[in-house]
C-alpha cells in the first residue's frame, strides 16, 4: 500500500469519526419522504414477528354460582322450602348461622315480602320494631296470623346487601319461585330493592307491580316503601294505608 493510499484511507476514517462524533450515524437522502401519507389499502404492512409482543392469554373467569344452585334442585313444596331455606349453603356463600325461616300458611290472603330479617330476629321473622308495626297494620286490615304469610328475600339480617350482584346471581328468580310455592291471594312487597327483583322500577318507591305471574297463578301485587322508611315517615304510612284500602276494598 502506497503512502498516498494510506493517507487517503486515514482521511476517510477521520471524516467518519468526525461525523460520528457529531451524532450522525445514519445515511441520509435529499429526496423528501411523506411519512404521514396514507398507505394504500392493497399494501399490507406487517411488523417483523420478532418485534410483535405476544398477547397474554387471560383465562376466562369462572361463572359465579347461582344463589340456591340450579332451579331443578329447588324444593317443590312450601314445607320443604322452609327447611331448605335454613340449610342450603349456596343461599349465602355457605353461611348458615343467623337465618330465619318464613312464617305463615300457603294460600294466604296476603303475603308480606321484606328485604331481610331484623337484627333482633332469631326464631321468628320480624320479631322487632318492624314486625310490631306490621302486626298493627295487619290487625287494622282485619288479617290474623292464620291469613298471612311473611317472608324475606334474604335468609338473614344483612345491613348493606349488594342488590345488583344478588340480582345477577339469580335471587329474583328464586324469590319468584318462593312466591309461587306460597300461592298467596295478594302480595305486598316492602322496599324498592326487593321489588326490583320482581321487575318493579327501583326509581319508584311504591306503586303496583304488574300482575305477578310466575309458574301461575297470577297474583295482584303492591309495592310499598321499606318498613324502616315507613317508621320514620308518618305521611308515608298514611299513603300506604289509603293504597291498601283502595287495593283490598276494605272499608
Amino acid at each position: 500500500m502506497t503512502n498516498e493510499t494510506t493517507l487517503r484511507a486515514g482521511k476517510i476514517a477521520a471524516a467518519w469519526d468526525w461525523w460520528r462524533d457529531a451524532g450522525v450515524d445514519c445515511d441520509f437522502a435529499d429526496e423528501p419522504t411523506a411519512w404521514l401519507a396514507e398507505v394504500p389499502k392493497d399494501v399490507a404492512i406487517e411488523a417483523p414477528a420478532a418485534l410483535v409482543a405476544p398477547r397474554p392469554v387471560v383465562p376466562a373467569a369462572p361463572p359465579r354460582p347461582r344463589i340456591g344452585g340450579t332451579a331443578e334442585a329447588w324444593p317443590r313444596t312450601l314445607d320443604d322450602f322452609s327447611a331448605w331455606w335454613l340449610a342450603e349453603p349456596s343461599l349465602d356463600d355457605g353461611r348458615i348461622e343467623g337465618r330465619v325461616a318464613p312464617r305463615g300458611i300457603a294460600g294466604a290472603k296476603l303475603m308480606i315480602l321484606v328485604d331481610h330479617p331484623e337484627a333482633e330476629d332469631t326464631e321468628r321473622l320480624l320479631a322487632g320494631p318492624q314486625g310490631r308495626m306490621l302486626a298493627s297494620l295487619l290487625r287494622a286490615l282485619g288479617l290474623g296470623e292464620d291469613q298471612t304469610y311473611v317472608a324475606s328475600a334474604l335468609p338473614r339480617h344483612m345491613p348493606m346487601p349488594d342488590w345488583a350482584a344478588l340480582a345477577a346471581d339469580g335471587l329474583g328468580t328464586l324469590t319468584a319461585h318462593h312466591i309461587a310455592l306460597a300461592r298467596p291471594q295478594r302480595l305486598l312487597v316492602f322496599g324498592s330493592n326487593v321489588s326490583s327483583l320482581l321487575g318493579h322500577d327501583p326509581a319508584k318507591s311504591d306503586g303496583f307491580l304488574p300482575i305477578f305471574d310466575h309458574e301461575a297463578p297470577r297474583i295482584p301485587a303492591l309495592v310499598a316503601p321499606g318498613l324502616t322508611a315507613l317508621a320514620a315517615r308518618p305521611r308515608g304510612k298514611a299513603r300506604l294505608w289509603q293504597a291498601l284500602l283502595d287495593w283490598t276494598g276494605v272499608e
